[in-house]
């Protein structure tokens, strides 16, 4: 990056902390809370002469210098309780309006938090909860935003950007929490002028004095980011390896440095983006998944974004159709993982145009079980697969397409140990029990088909019998899609 850039005369030798261990919540990885100094206290008392600018002070009054009418200034009105606001409605997303009705908003933002999804199915359920506008719970056990953060920050853990960043907007930038959400996910998709115009736009929350050096310089003022970086140091309001991270951004004297940062023990968005712009980009694998994100904007090679969709998809945080499309973009450079699975998909895509897969399928479906994407792949090509035949190409067509739930001519024979006696819904706290069912059902991938079998009976009990039909058969076909011991 080419800057034209001011020499600072700072002497900042401070060294930064060791990578840590991955952080588990959004909350632990999110740039600190947007927030700007204390306001200044004034020298003013009742009973002195009011200071210059207000009402009835000494001195010239303010004239108007022309008729003309002042610019209108349009602020967007605060919407009341963030926790009201979703992507789709309750009838859409095949959920009651009430699910949270007799629960405490504090309960379910830390079971949200904590509830497992691994399982596809339960992984697709848990969006749509995360998603939907629900009535929010009546309890007043903690501040209006609670749940709305909570139900943010899961679709974060998840690297669901795109989903937090429409239901954030959804609600408006209307409070520091939300505001800062907004920044750091503009700023994990590279997209560093959007992340400053929101801070810049909008009106009555000040960012913290790390976002606002850096959307100073930015924009282009750096005689302005040197100097409130330097008043930010003195006064004691940046830690050391922020600052000394600033300073290498700020100052051109480190562009033919050699030295280099080592990442701090918490990374943050605005940190990532600062060494990138510095020269000394940091690989995303070891960072929380929402940092993949960053490797899939095309200045980055094919590999890089390969490897950054792959990690996204078997979250289920990157829709089956673009990593199909990037799989299809270029053709294979070299061999070994993830190369291996483009051509397969190569291949395969080839075999589906011309109408009969069969010779492609088996050596596609081997790649990606290997590497445990046998999931994947069934997102991706299942729909595309005829039903019935014969030999191997065809029993693994019928279990992608069961894996997905589709049409398939033989039943599925599902794990005896799911079967579990039914349950009566419960008469309130009903979204406490669901998001207890799915934790119940996500204990089949450890091998607990009894526990899992409870859970798929309470989704039937709660009016969610096809969500837990399909759980059932995805953890019935473990065996085959896992790769082999």
């Amino acid at each position: 990056m080419s800057h034209r850039l001011l020499p600072l005369a700072l002497a900042l030798g401070l060294a930064l902390p060791a990578q840590a261990q991955q952080p588990l919540s959004a909350s632990d990885w999110l740039s600190g809370s947007v927030r700007g100094p204390d306001r200044e206290s004034s020298a003013w008392r009742p009973g002195d002469a009011p200071p210059p600018g207000v009402p009835g002070a000494p001195g010239p009054k303010p004239v108007a210098t022309t008729g003309e009418v002042g610019p209108v200034q349009v602020t967007r009105l605060g919407i009341g309780n963030p926790d009201t606001v979703g992507l789709k409605t309750p009838r859409k997303a095949g959920l009651p309006a009430d699910l949270w009705a007799g629960s405490s908003a504090a309960t379910l933002a830390g079971l949200i938090l904590r509830t497992p999804a691994r399982l596809p199915a339960m992984n697709a359920l848990l969006d749509r909860l995360l998603t939907t506008q629900l009535t929010p719970p009546s309890q007043a056990d903690a501040p209006p935003g609670t749940l709305f953060l909570a139900r943010a920050d899961r679709l974060l853990d998840a690297g669901a950007v795109d989903r937090a960043q429409a239901l954030l907007t959804a609600a408006g930038p209307t409070t520091p929490e939300i505001f800062r959400r907004l920044f750091d996910i503009a700023l994990l998709e590279g997209d560093e002028a959007r992340a400053c115009e929101i801070m810049n736009t909008t009106p009555g929350i000040a960012p913290s004095f790390a976002a606002r050096i850096f959307c100073l310089a930015q924009t282009g003022d750096w005689a302005a980011a040197a100097i409130s970086l330097h008043g930010a140091e003195t006064l004691g309001l940046l830690d050391q390896g922020q600052a000394v991270l600033l300073t290498h951004f700020l100052d051109d004297a480190y562009v033919d440095s050699d030295q280099m940062l080592p990442p701090s023990d918490r990374m943050t968005p605005l940190d990532f983006r600062i060494h990138e712009a510095i020269g000394q980009p940091l690989p995303t694998s070891s960072l929380p998944i929402a940092f993949a994100h960053s490797d899939l904007r095309p200045n980055n090679g094919w590999k890089a974004r390969l490897d950054a969709a792959e990690r996204l998809a078997r979250a289920g945080a990157m829709s089956p159709a673009a990593l199909r499309a990037l799989y299809s973009e270029q053709k294979p450079a070299a061999s070994g993982g993830v190369w291996e699975r483009a051509g397969a998909m190569r291949t395969l895509e080839a075999a589906l145009a011309g109408g009969d897969p069969s010779p492609a399928l088996p050596a596609a479906f081997d790649e990606f079980r290997k590497a445990g994407m046998a999931d994947v792949l069934a997102a991706m090509i299942a729909a595309d697969l005829p039903q019935g035949g014969e030999g191997r190409s065809a029993e693994i067509a019928t279990i992608l397409r069961q894996w997905q739930g589709l049409p398939v001519p033989m039943p599925l024979v599902l794990d005896p140990a799911l079967n579990a006696e039914a349950v009566e819904p419960p008469a309130t706290q009903r979204g406490e029990a669901l998001l207890t069912a799915m934790a119940d059902v996500d204990a089949g991938l450890d091998g607990d088909m009894a526990r899992a079998g409870r859970g798929l009976a309470m989704l039937r009990a709660l009016g969610l019998g096809a969500e837990a039909d399909l759980a059932a058969a995805q953890l019935s076909l473990l065996p085959v899609m896992r790769p082999s011991p």
